[in-house]
Parts: C-alpha cells; structure tokens; sequence
C-alpha cells in the first residue's frame, strides 16, 4: 500500500526536543518536496518547513528557523523532522506531505509542549 506514516510525536516540556519521522511505503521520497505541516486546534494548517528533491535545499517558517532541522535518510526511505528548544505554541498536530508524481499526507502525529 502507498502511503506516509508519521511518528514521533509525544508530550515533553518546553525547552525540550523530539525527533519527528515520516516513513514512506511504495515509493521513493527521495524524488519528492516534502514538508511538514502541523495544526493546533482552532487554527489552521500551517507550512512549518520545506525539502527539495534529494535534501538539495530547505526553507523553514520563521517560527521555527533555529529550531527545527529537517533531514533525510535515504537508505531507510525516512524524512526527520528533529525540534528543539520547543515551546508551548509548538503544540500541534504535525503533518509530512509528498509531493511529487502524487501528493501524499500522512495521518499526523501529536506534539504537546507542555509543563
């Protein structure tokens, strides 16, 4: 079956780090943009970091530009999304799209930042 599956997603305290996966399934994220979306509730979805074909080149929300490293093991078909320094408006369902041939979501993974 194609699809992404996220993980990684927990409860830590502000100040703290988690390491965000997105694992694909049937196709080579290699060839695809990805990004990484997240959603708070009462919000809209918002673009947190983007990665072009082959990890080549990244761009980040200014929200999080210091913060968060985006990065890709291709051997293992996963795309990392590695947040430090987390603060309490971090809290958000993270979303991983792919974008390539298709566009793919993946079902999200729950961050709470939180003391």
């Amino acid at each position: 079956q194609v699809q992404i599956v996220e993980s990684g997603g927990d409860l830590v305290q502000p100040g703290g780090s988690l390491k965000l996966s997105c694992a694909a399934s049937a196709f080579t994220l290699r060839s695809y943009v990805i990004r990484w979306y997240r959603q708070a509730p009462g919000r809209e979805r918002e673009w947190v970091v983007k990665s072009t074909p082959g990890g080549i080149s990244t761009y980040y929300a200014d929200s999080v530009k210091g913060r968060f490293t985006v990065s890709r093991d291709n051997a293992k078909n996963t795309v990392y999304l590695q947040m430090n320094s987390l603060k309490p408006e971090d809290t958000a369902i993270y979303f991983c799209n792919a974008v390539g041939y298709r566009n793919y979501w993946g079902q999200g993974t729950q961050v709470t930042v939180s003391s």
